[in-house]
């Protein structure tokens, strides 16, 4: 998903999340710190409960009347151990060292199996302590508490009993503090996210403009057009070798550019020079030898030598009108008129153009009466003449030749179709057709269709076609619609 997205929203999103995970971490940190501090404060408080109850214990020891004996703690602190309790705010519980339960300090005392006796389990972690001291997690009523237990001692450190201490942590108040923390955390963070979405778009705004710049000159890159350097004032040391290869490129794609289109000209030129001269052999061979059996031939006083005079001057206009013709075509092909680009009725020229042509099997067919462009009156007659005679060239064995011509508006746009029904082309040679110097026809140079394509391109229009081989082939060429209405004459 990530993926997909631009580098601007790459590092848009990145930091927003880097926020909100700084904001989930700290947030984590601080919950926990809170707990370790309310575990070290009832520790702490634990055990200053637990010896100040120690300190009265021995005090009381001390100024007891009674022997200072584990039977006697009973009666050592029969009342004591209530005072005690009152003063320290704490209930506590004396067991004698085997675990049974001797005085607690609770004014009504549940006689359950858990208070009355200590599990062995409990004595015997007590006494294997270094510290001679035991805490305990239990659970009492739904709520967690700790039981700590230590030595009853007299004076000369000889254990007596055993003193259980049990602690209910409260932490309602610490729970309180941390819920109000958290809200003004969370007031906080969201304003660190509001600040941080805005510096965010801002920032990686302002990272990718460069790259943006850089990325649309790229992308506007064409070998066949002058190219524009990249120039960005204060841009960083990443970004300003980036510009600065890219300029080197275009410097280096515009020397290449120019070797290469001089170098297909020329190459051009030579297969043109080559086709000509092949075109022109052609006719001259069988000119050659017409006057070479002419010659051979030739009897003054033959009563049909005007006959055959005749018959030589015809062969010899007919191959040079064909020299002609293909004089002719590389002409136009080389250098095109200069243009004379006026608005005029698209239907009315092309109909114009189809009236040179006296075969039969011509139709056209036009869905308004008058279609306004902007072009050259001749370039357009020269465009349909050469796609007809095309069509013309590829219907010589069809049993029932047709061929259609339409005008059609679409939109803002005129499309012209010359369709045919004769033999189609080859898949293999569709790649080929506007080449230049390209012809499936024995005689002729290629060059028609080539210079169609450079006349519809002159006019930001486009030329394309269909065929299905044995079926027929359609042309169509699409050139814009003058959209304002003029009020002088259209021709």
């Amino acid at each position: 998903m990530l993926k997909k997205l631009s580098l601007r929203s790459r590092i848009f999103v990145a930091m927003i999340l880097l926020v909100a995970i700084a904001s989930v971490l700290i947030a984590g940190v601080t919950i926990y710190q809170y707990r370790e501090q309310s575990k070290d404060y009832h520790k702490d408080r634990l055990e200053r409960k637990e010896g100040q109850i120690q300190q009265s214990i021995a005090y009381t020891l001390q100024e007891t009347t009674y022997p200072v004996t584990t039977e006697n703690l009973s009666l050592i602190f029969k009342d004591e151990i209530y005072r005690i309790a009152d003063i320290h705010n704490v209930n506590f519980n004396i067991y004698d060292l085997e675990g049974n339960l001797i005085k607690t300090s609770k004014p009504r005392f549940r006689n359950d199996s858990i208070s009355l006796h200590l599990e062995p389990q409990i004595i015997n972690m007590l006494s294997n302590t270094v510290e001679k001291r035991y805490v305990q997690d239990d659970m009492a009523a739904g709520d967690e508490y700790q039981a700590s237990y230590t030595y009853i001692v007299d004076d000369k450190f000889k254990p007596l009993g055993i003193l259980n201490l049990p602690y209910y942590q409260d932490n309602s108040f610490n729970d309180m503090e941390l819920k109000e923390f958290l809200m003004r955390l969370g007031v906080v963070y969201l304003f660190m996210l509001l600040i941080a979405i805005v510096l965010a778009y801002f920032i990686s705004k302002y990272i990718t403009r460069s790259l943006k710049t850089i990325s649309d000159k790229i992308t506007q890159t064409d070998i066949t057009k002058r190219n524009e350097k990249i120039f960005i004032e204060n841009p960083g040391h990443e970004i300003g070798k980036l510009i600065e290869s890219y300029n080197d490129m275009i410097d280096e794609l515009e020397i290449s550019a120019a070797k290469l289109g001089r170098s297909e000209r020329e190459r051009a030129w030579r297969e043109m020079a080559k086709q000509v001269a092949h075109e022109i052999k052609n006719p001259l061979t069988p000119m050659r030898l017409s006057v070479q059996s002419f010659e051979r031939k030739f009897n003054p006083e033959d009563p049909d030598v005007h006959k055959k005079v005749k018959e030589y001057s015809r062969t010899l206009i007919q191959q040079i009108d064909t020299l002609s013709s293909i004089a002719s075509a590389f002409s136009s092909f080389a250098e095109m008129p200069a243009q004379q680009n006026e608005n005029i009725n698209v239907v009315k020229i092309v109909k114009l153009a189809l009236d040179i042509f006296n075969e039969k099997y011509i139709h056209f067919v036009a869905d308004e009466e008058e279609i306004i462009a902007k072009l050259d009156r001749t370039q357009l007659i020269r465009v349909i003449t050469n796609l007809v005679k095309n069509a013309i060239q590829a219907i010589p064995e069809v049993n029932s030749p047709r061929i259609l011509v339409s005008v059609v508006s679409e939109g803002s746009k005129v499309k012209i179709s010359v369709a045919d029904n004769g033999i189609g082309i080859q898949d293999g040679f569709k790649d080929k057709v506007f080449e230049p110097k390209f012809t499936t026809k024995s005689s002729g140079m290629g060059l028609g269709l080539g210079m169609v394509k450079n006349i519809v391109e002159t006019y930001s229009g486009s030329i394309n076609f269909t065929s299905q081989p044995g079926k027929g082939t359609v042309f169509t060429v699409i050139f814009p619609k003058t959209v304002k209405k003029y009020n002088n004459k259209r021709l």
